[in-house]
């Protein structure tokens, strides 16, 4: 691991799933941003590497484990001395199968990694956030867990039989503005980062990394007037 000794002055991030795909992006754009940027990533070799292509910093953290994440915020508070801004970023696209497919146990798993992660880690490392003169929050959705775009027969989602994801990301957008309605000293906000290509969908997206965390920068930059509780891609305001 890096050791990089941020001023108290730095905002210091953490990105789980930091190591590929839009994490790594958002990774290297927030670092851009001045940001001291630490990524999470469940595979030690791969966070090492690409925490020393970025120049960033990096911690074990595998958001499925209550010991990892423990473990993580335990070593982020005595490395960095706190945390400011988490992007949770981790998630699995889940089971590509037909609706009648998918089973009680791959339903399960999905919304473990991609929602109740979120949970658990938001919980971890809430009372570092509490500290922090701008506690951010940014939770990375998608425009196939909101029902209004799920409804709209001209988007591209509403033909996505994605059950599993599709649920994990609707209970994400919810626990975003229970969280956002009842922690208002932070700044809690949920992003769809658009059909992006990412390893989560063997790359077939019309969008860069860089389009695709556009709306994931914009929040994660925010002060302590702006914005909590909504849903935004990089276009603008998502409907629920």
């Amino acid at each position: 691991m890096t050791s990089q000794h941020p001023t108290t002055q730095t905002t210091t991030t953490l990105i789980t799933g930091g190591n590929k795909g839009l994490g790594r992006e958002t990774a290297r754009r927030l670092k851009e941003h001045g940001h001291h940027v630490v990524i999470g990533a469940r595979d030690a070799a791969r966070g090492a590497r690409a925490a020393e292509e970025l120049g960033v910093d990096w911690v074990e953290l595998d958001v499925t484990s209550d010991a990892s994440v423990a473990a993580a915020a335990r070593e982020v508070e005595e490395r960095f001395g706190g945390l400011d801004v988490l992007v949770n970023n981790a998630g699995i696209a889940g089971p590509s199968t037909a609706v009648d497919q998918v089973d009680a146990a791959a339903i399960t798993a999905v919304l473990d990694t991609n929602t109740v992660s979120a949970v658990r880690t938001i919980h971890a490392f809430l009372p570092q956030l509490r500290r922090s003169a701008n506690p951010v929050v940014v939770n990375v959705s998608s425009g196939l867990g909101s029902f209004a775009v799920r409804a709209d027969t001209s988007r591209i989602e509403s033909q996505v039989p994605s059950l599993a994801y599709s649920a994990s990301k609707a209970a994400m957008n919810m626990i975003t503005t229970v969280y956002a309605q009842f922690l208002p000293e932070l700044r809690v906000n949920v992003v769809d980062p658009g059909y992006t290509a990412t390893e989560l969908n063997g790359n077939s997206g019309p969008q860069t990394v860089t389009e695709g965390t556009d709306a994931v920068v914009a929040m994660a930059t925010v002060g302590p007037d702006g914005p909590t509780g909504t849903f935004t891609d990089r276009h603008g305001v998502v409907a629920w």
